[in-house]
């Protein structure tokens, strides 16, 4: 399970709920510190999920204040949480180096869509060489504390690996 909507509470429910049901060995995976980032557009545009209006800022992290994501995170271990997301990886390398000094439950990191097409539109213009930079951003985020990687580059990574 990985409940994505940040909102207190829906870590200890789920948990209990999967718990009181038998499934104690489901994971329950929390977006535990997910900031609001303009790096979510092009997945939002592929699957025409933008909100219609406003934003999503209510319920997702200011870039500003790295002491709000460990407070999340800590609520969502609290609540019962077997493993902490943060989201996306690479801006906030310093909340997931923070985090792995400050938890031990094991961290995800979440290399999202802007983050994948950056790389991909620098290296269609030459900028950049796409392998090198696909494992150098996959090894910063290991560096920095990430016990999984979610990344849209999985494939390719291990096909280089």
């Amino acid at each position: 399970m990985a409940p994505s909507d940040m909102m207190d509470g829906t870590v200890a429910a789920i948990r209990q709920t999967l718990d009181s049901s038998g499934f104690e060995n489901l994971p329950v995976m929390a977006y535990a510190a997910k900031f609001s980032s303009a790096l979510y557009a092009p997945f939002r545009e592929a699957a025409q999920s933008a909100p219609a209006s406003g934003d999503r800022k209510s319920h997702q992290l200011s870039a500003a204040n790295g002491r709000e994501a460990l407070r999340s995170l800590s609520r969502c271990a609290a609540e019962g949480a077997d493993i902490l997301m943060v989201k996306p990886a690479l801006p906030y390398l310093d909340i997931l180096c923070r985090a792995r000094t400050q938890f031990n439950l094991p961290l995800a990191a979440y290399q999202v869509s802007g983050e994948y097409a950056m790389i991909k539109a620098a290296a269609a213009q030459g900028y950049i060489d796409e392998e090198k930079i696909v494992l150098e951003t996959l090894l910063a985020i290991k560096r920095a504390g990430a016990d999984l990687i979610i990344t849209y580059f999985a494939k390719q990574a291990g096909n280089l690996l």
